[in-house]
């Protein structure tokens, strides 16, 4: 069986269990994709070690157990965000240079438990704030998609940008990625592949170094929708560990992915025609809408009013809480410290190493989050951002107590961008680039982005699906009808 890596979570699983190929016929030709692809720069650490025993202990459990799970034997990435025992974990930043710890993340080692295989590390926006994959201290990640016959490296998103990278470039068969602000669905829809952020506290945030505390949710990066119900079946499920952890049971995501979605209502919310949208996202948009119909759905148009408020809410309650996070790097535990001058103390320690430690965007957001909790400022800036977050969330409750299943919007407000086209501009235009995706880490929702066509210069566009909390299946499954309408099956032109 030729291009091992190209297959599906779903193709794969459905050939280790026929015995047509191992697992360690999986991972070896991912390890060969990998080393190949120096250029796209999406894995950071590799582990073939690891990756190789796995996959020996997959195929022991796979021809013992019948029943072994779905992910058995399946090769995945890990974004740098998960701490991973005994490897490099250093969320794209300088100040946790040499930081191996000594425990694994809940979501990593369900996926270990399930079987799968860690092929290593994947690159990522520095402690998961960018756009972009420009803030990583390992340098730019990069897009495997470009434009027609240009060759301008592109961004694959950020700040799962690795994990959208190394999917679409089928260097492994699904990735973890994060979703604080928009980082699983953006790249995802960067990159031509599926992204889910499911709903706050249905995966557990243990062992995943945090941003945001109360928006950082963990998902799975994919090629398809049934791969991603797949690998999120894996992912989920309660932890005493994580308080903010849901203790609900994990349906069968898959087996919810009836395609059938007759009389189903899926809501377009009015706000979402931003001014100066580009017309190939409009009719994106207008084209999704049309297969949803034709599916048998009914579209009704809504109205999210506090839409407008999301984005400078969303850049004053996540600043804030990075700003409390990142207060433990300082030098002092574990990861980068500077060289001291004689006569430094710890004040200047502390200064040094943070200075050396954080990227620019890392500071600037810092500076931002203490500056709205700063005593003069906290009620102006803080408090009246965590009064409009409950007025967006109320928003969604109330159209779906209006009887609505699923809003359709667009994932990005453009394709992909080139590496440094933005990375000088005003700040703000970065940010804009969560415009849609924020509203639903606000309000704790399930999002997901599939990829639904190609804009005039060849790359993909994708398409946003927002569902009702804790209903993943139901989501997962409209998705599903609207890959199948979109039929997309688009590759990037290898050139790595």
């Amino acid at each position: 069986m030729s291009g091992l890596n190209e297959l599906t979570i779903a193709a794969a699983r459905d050939a280790l269990r026929k015995g047509e190929v191992t697992s360690a016929d999986l991972t070896e030709a991912c390890i060969a994709a990998i080393d190949g692809a120096g250029a796209l720069n999406a894995f950071v650490h590799k582990t073939p070690e690891i990756a190789r025993e796995r996959a020996r202990a997959a195929d022991e459990r796979l021809k013992a157990d019948d029943k072994a799970p779905a992910m058995c034997g399946i090769p995945v990435g890990i974004k740098d965000l998960f701490c991973t025992r005994g490897v490099a974990s250093q969320a794209g930043s300088r100040i946790l240079q040499g930081f191996h710890p000594e425990y694994e993340s809940t979501v990593s080692q369900k996926l270990a438990d399930a079987g799968a295989v860690m092929l290593g590390k994947l690159n990522m926006d520095e402690f998961a704030m960018g756009s972009s994959n420009e803030t990583s201290c390992y340098g730019n990640a990069v897009n495997p998609w470009r434009r027609g016959n240009d060759d301008t490296a592109l961004t694959p998103g950020g700040s799962s940008g690795g994990s959208a990278a190394a999917v679409a470039a089928d260097l492994c068969l699904g990735a973890t990625g994060t979703d604080t602000g928009g980082s699983i669905r953006q790249p995802a829809a960067f990159a031509g592949i599926t992204g889910i952020k499911p709903t706050y506290g249905r995966c557990s945030r243990w062992g995943i170094v945090a941003f945001a505390s109360s928006l950082d949710q963990a998902g799975p990066m994919t090629r398809d929708v049934r791969d991603a119900a797949i690998m999120l079946g894996a992912m989920c499920g309660h932890d005493p560990k994580d308080s903010t952890s849901a203790d609900l049971p994990v349906p069968d995501f898959e087996a919810a992915l009836t395609g059938d979605i007759r009389g189903r209502k899926i809501g377009i919310p009015r706000e979402y025609r931003m001014e100066g949208m580009p017309e190939e996202i409009e009719k994106l948009w207008a084209e999704g809408t049309a297969m949803m119909k034709d599916a048998g759905a009914e579209i009704v148009d809504i109205s999210l009013p506090h839409t407008k408020y999301a984005l400078p809410a969303y850049y004053v309650v996540a600043p804030a809480e990075a700003s409390s996070n990142l207060a433990r790097y300082d030098g002092v535990r574990y990861g980068h410290r500077a060289a001291l001058a004689q006569g430094d103390g710890i004040t200047e320690m502390y200064e040094k190493t943070r200075a050396e430690g954080f990227g620019h965007e890392v500071q600037r957001r810092v500076m931002i989050g203490t500056y709205v909790l700063s005593a003069g400022f906290y009620d102006a800036y803080y408090n009246r951002a965590r009064k409009v977050r409950a007025l967006i969330k109320r928003d969604f409750e109330t159209v779906f107590a209006e009887g609505i299943d699923a809003i359709l919007t667009p994932a990005t407000p453009s394709s992909a961008f080139g590496l440094g086209e933005m990375a000088n501009a005003d700040p703000i235009a970065m940010y804009l680039n969560d415009v849609f995706t924020v509203t639903v880490n606000l309000a704790g929702l399930p999002g997901i982005a599939v990829p639904a066509g190609l804009d005039r210069q060849g790359l993909p566009l994708g398409l946003q699906l927002i569902g009702r909390p804790w209903e993943e299946g139901d989501l997962l499954n409209h998705a599903y009808v609207l890959e199948r309408a979109a039929g997309f099956v688009s590759k990037p032109a290898k050139w790595w």
